[in-house]
């Protein structure tokens, strides 16, 4: 992509109604834009970022075998009428009538909908496990919208919904929606750790949070330090595999951590001193079990194998994609702008002409560009006729991890200079050595 033939509305002044980092920076890098209070545009770099992260929610949920589908945002109230939650839910819940005086709703979540979906087209337990996810828009009409998408009121959101025939697939399911997101926020270059946490109006006995540690977070956490050197790496996993799912969420489940809504100060003080950590937490997904909640209420049930007529079990689990993305910015950022990790950047590498017009500087950069495009990669480069000083300035704000300038004095020396925008170490080298090794680095990504 061409940055003079880019939309990238970058801003100089950090409005004052950005109070943390993310937003800050999502507002200057020209990743969105305020259209209400806790309603925002994405922009084309912001939708990106967007758009890289539901890419790994999606390959991670179908690697572990959930189905993807679509659910729409305007749902029925009288489905939630069914569940009882349509008067507990409370003011948050946008509810709306339509033209022939029907009570609608904005949907904070599915669980309602998919349960009607389910009861309407599976009947035996031959039909199951079955657990179908999509990822869609929600709202939650929060009394105080801040800190831009880390607390809004529209937010993008991955939500599934696990259907089983008894308690004891259910809970595997459930360990294999642990699974799945620690792999998930593995990829996305992260630590979130799974945390025992409470429930709320979903409802159920047990549910994690998957937290950030971020001085920002809304959530005051209790953990053990060993928690932190736990990551799955390369591992091989067979999510069928009820041993080893139960194993890896026993292994990440073993060590004290708790939100303060659930913190146990006995349990805490059991753990070694040197390890006790307190801190905050961002909160970027959740995973429930709640038995027959919903398939009691709404009549969702199967013939078991004994020919007895039951209630499914079920469970639901949700990611924050929209929230990550601030999230991510939290846990990753200075004071000239945005550091991405490589596995979500809306760009793979930068390239900065300092000399646009120059036809050696202007031919090398176009070189670089038609590699990294032959790579499968997207390069940005940055081909407007302005000062090198903007041009650093507007590639550190938007923050890819990787930046190549091309200069008439290093070419002529046969070299342009590669930057890594995390350590802002240099290294020159040659045209081609330069465009292997970003090739090198996302392979190993």
């Amino acid at each position: 992509m061409r940055l003079s033939r880019y939309f990238l509305p970058v801003l100089k002044e950090t409005p004052a109604e950005a109070q943390i980092a993310s937003h800050r920076y999502m507002l200057r890098a020209g990743m969105i834009k305020q259209a209400a209070a806790g309603i925002y545009s994405w922009l084309p770099l912001g939708w990106r970022v967007l758009k890289r992260i539901e890419d790994i929610v999606h390959q991670e949920q179908q690697r572990a075998g959930h189905i993807p589908m679509l659910m729409p945002t305007i749902q029925s109230a009288d489905l939630w009428r069914e569940s009882g939650r349509y008067d507990a839910y409370g003011p948050e819940m946008l509810r709306i009538t339509d033209r022939h005086d029907r009570d609608m709703l904005f949907g904070p979540t599915n669980e309602e909908m998919i349960t009607d979906i389910f009861r309407s087209h599976v009947s035996s337990y031959r039909d199951l496990p079955l657990t179908l996810y999509h990822i869609q828009w929600k709202f939650r009409d929060e009394v105080r919208p801040r800190f831009g998408v880390m607390r809004g009121r529209e937010f993008y959101m991955k939500d599934g919904y696990n259907f089983d025939v008894d308690r004891d697939a259910a809970l595997h399911a459930y360990n294999r929606h642990m699974v799945t997101y620690l792999r998930s926020y593995e990829r996305m270059g992260l630590k979130a750790i799974p945390m025992r946490a409470d429930s709320g109006p979903i409802g159920g006995d047990n549910t994690h949070e998957f937290l950030l540690l971020a001085d920002t977070g809304e959530s005051e956490v209790f953990y053990d330090s060993a928690i932190l050197d736990l990551e799955l790496g390369d591992r091989a996993i067979d999510f069928d595999s009820v041993e080893q799912c139960q194993a890896i969420c026993d292994e990440w489940t073993a060590p004290y951590a708790r939100t303060d809504e659930t913190h146990d100060p006995a349990l805490f003080d059991q753990v070694p001193e040197d390890r006790r950590r307190q801190s905050r937490g961002i909160e970027v997904g959740q995973i429930f079990y709640f038995g027959t909640k919903y398939s009691e209420a709404m009549g969702a049930r199967v013939t078991n194998k004994d020919g007895e007529v039951v209630p499914v079990h079920m469970g639901s689990h949700g990611i924050g994609v929209s929230r990550l993305v601030g999230a991510i910015i939290e846990a990753n950022h200075d004071d000239k702008g945005i550091i991405w990790p490589e596995q979500v950047t809306p760009f793979h590498c930068g390239i900065v002409n300092l000399r646009q017009g120059d036809g050696d500087c202007d031919a090398a950069c176009e070189r670089i560009e038609a590699a990294l495009i032959e790579k499968g990669l997207d390069p940005l480069y940055d081909d407007r006729d302005t000062r090198a000083g903007g041009k650093f300035a507007t590639m550190d704000l938007i923050g890819l991890p990787w930046r190549i300038t091309v200069g008439p004095r290093g070419l002529q020396n046969g070299v342009v200079e590669l930057t890594s925008r995390r350590t802002g170490e240099s290294e020159e080298m040659s045209i081609d050595a330069a465009i292997d090794r970003i090739g090198q680095i996302y392979a190993a990504a």
